[in-house]
């Protein structure tokens, strides 16, 4: 589990540079930094918003079952 003060850093790395924050979060060979990073590329503001999704919601140590559910 990430804590409060690792999760700050990540989302403002996210809004700064989208991909990078995504990478820091789940690794920079994952499906969600090429989405990301294919978002920024095609515009910023779906970049930011991708990475701020993955980075909140998107459990990195979930297996594939239930993959999807707010970090507390």
């Amino acid at each position: 589990m990430a804590s409060k003060c690792e999760i700050c850093c990540e989302i403002v790395i996210a809004i700064l540079i989208p991909p990078l924050g995504v990478c820091f979060r789940h690794g920079c060979c994952t499906v969600e930094f090429f989405i990301c990073l294919l978002l920024t590329i095609l515009g910023y503001i779906p970049g930011i918003i991708y990475a701020l999704y993955t980075i909140l919601f998107v459990d990195r140590e979930q297996a594939r079952g239930d993959y999807y559910h707010p970090l507390s």
